[in-house]
């Protein structure tokens, strides 16, 4: 994990600072620091932009007591795309970008979730493996261990409402 870290915060900037340097070299400094200047301005536009959108869905799902999980996923996205676009690079403004196309963002959606579940279902099984020793897969649709009438213990309850002296 920590070589990974280095890797990113190390092979990523350089590749940017080649490209930025590459570009220059084809058209002037000024070309491409307008370019970074420009690029971050109208991301940062766009990412607010369709990250209040994102907001206000968040907000009419919750009022009509639906779960915003694919709102929420957007919004993460966009608040990554509005990262990368006010970082100064020709890559990572491209990635920043694509992440605010919607249809991007939905293939993006639904690859991230293939990739979850494959995590999720490897780790079920490494954990079932272990468990059982078997390898496969543990049955949980079998009843647990009853409970006894005398474990269970009946209660009521009143609630006190306080009141404005205490």
């Amino acid at each position: 994990m920590l070589l990974r870290l280095f890797l990113l915060f190390t092979i990523i900037p350089l590749a940017e600072l080649w490209l930025l340097l590459w570009f220059s070299s084809l058209t002037s400094p000024t070309v491409t620091f307008g370019l970074v200047v420009v690029t971050g301005i109208l991301g940062a536009w766009l990412a607010r932009k369709q990250g209040s959108q994102a907001w206000k869905k968040i907000q009419q799902n919750m009022v009509q007591g639906q779960p915003p999980t694919g709102v929420l996923l957007d919004g993460l996205m966009i608040l990554i795309a509005g990262a990368f676009l006010i970082t100064p690079g020709i890559m990572t403004d491209l990635v920043g970008f694509s992440l605010l196309i919607p249809a991007f963002r939905e293939l993006l959606k639904v690859r991230v979730g293939e990739w979850v579940k494959h995590r999720a279902m490897m780790q079920v099984q490494a954990q079932s493996s272990f468990q059982s020793g078997s390898g496969g897969f543990q049955d949980f649709t079998q009843p647990g261990p009853s409970v006894k009438e005398e474990d269970i213990i009946d209660v009521e309850f009143v609630r006190k409402e306080s009141s404005e002296s205490d």
